[in-house]
C-alpha cells in the first residue's frame, strides 16, 4: 500500500485527512465539520478568538474538552454580557475548573469583549473587520502542503490583524493568535492539499459573501 504524502493520515474508509484530525474523537470531529468552515457570526468570531487566547501554552484538546463549561461560564460569549462582567465575576471564573482559570487570560476574554463593542461601533461587526484581512489568492502559497503549513505560524496578515486588534484595545490576541482564528474560521482554507475536507471548505469559502466593513 503506498503510504500518504506527508501530514496526511489515511482512514479505514480510503479517505486521507490531515494528521492533526486523527487520534481523537474529538479532533476528529472537529477538523470533519467545524475547522475551516467560514464563520461570519460575530459571537463565534469573539469566541473564537477567546479561546484561541485560552489555548496558548495549551493543546487545543483541552480547550475543545472544555468548550462547553467556556461556553457557559461566558454566558455563551455574548460579549454584550461578558462586557459587564466585574470583579465577582473574574473571582468566579477563577474558582470554575471546569475552565482555564488564568487571571490574565481571565481578564483579556471581557477586556476583549469591551473591544468587540467598540470595533462593532466603528467597522459595523467583528465579521466585517476580521474578513477584511483575508489574504490576497497571490499571498497566499500555491500549495498547502505539510511543510508549507508547518513552516508558517504566522503570517504577514495575521501580523497585520494582530497590531489592529491591539490598536482596538484588544489583548492576547498575537499573530499565532489570530492566524490561528483565521484557520478555524475559514478566512484561510489550511487543510493540506489532499485532505478530503479541504474542497468542502474551498466550496464554502467560494460561496460566501464577504461581509464589508461600514468604513
Amino acid at each position: 500500500m503506498n503510504q500518504p504524502p506527508d501530514g496526511l493520515r489515511q482512514r479505514a474508509d480510503g479517505s486521507l485527512a490531515c494528521w492533526w484530525g486523527e487520534g481523537h474523537d474529538d479532533y476528529e470531529a472537529y477538523h470533519d465539520t467545524e475547522w475551516g468552515m467560514p464563520v461570519v457570526a460575530d459571537i463565534r468570531l469573539y469566541e473564537k478568538m477567546c479561546l484561541e487566547g485560552f489555548q496558548s501554552g495549551l493543546s487545543w484538546l483541552t480547550i475543545l474538552r472544555k468548550r462547553d463549561n467556556f461556553r457557559a461560564a461566558f454566558c455563551g460569549f455574548d460579549f454584550e454580557a461578558v462586557a459587564r462582567f466585574g470583579d465577582a465575576d473574574i473571582e468566579r471564573l477563577l474558582g470554575d475548573a471546569g475552565i482555564v482559570r488564568h487571571r490574565g487570560k481571565i481578564e483579556a476574554t471581557i477586556n476583549n469583549a469591551r473591544a468587540a463593542l467598540d470595533t462593532i461601533e466603528t467597522h459595523g461587526s467583528l465579521a466585517a473587520f476580521f474578513w477584511s484581512f483575508e489574504p490576497s489568492p497571490t499571498d497566499r502559497p500555491a500549495v498547502i502542503d505539510y511543510t508549507t503549513l508547518t513552516s508558517m505560524p504566522t503570517t504577514p496578515t495575521s501580523t497585520a490583524l494582530s497590531k489592529a486588534l491591539r490598536k482596538l484595545g484588544w489583548r492576547f490576541v498575537g499573530p499565532t493568535t489570530c492566524y490561528a482564528l483565521m484557520q478555524a474560521s475559514g478566512i484561510v482554507n489550511d487543510h493540506i492539499e489532499g485532505c478530503h475536507r479541504r474542497p468542502i471548505v474551498e466550496a464554502a469559502r467560494n460561496e460566501l459573501a464577504r461581509p464589508t466593513p461600514t468604513t
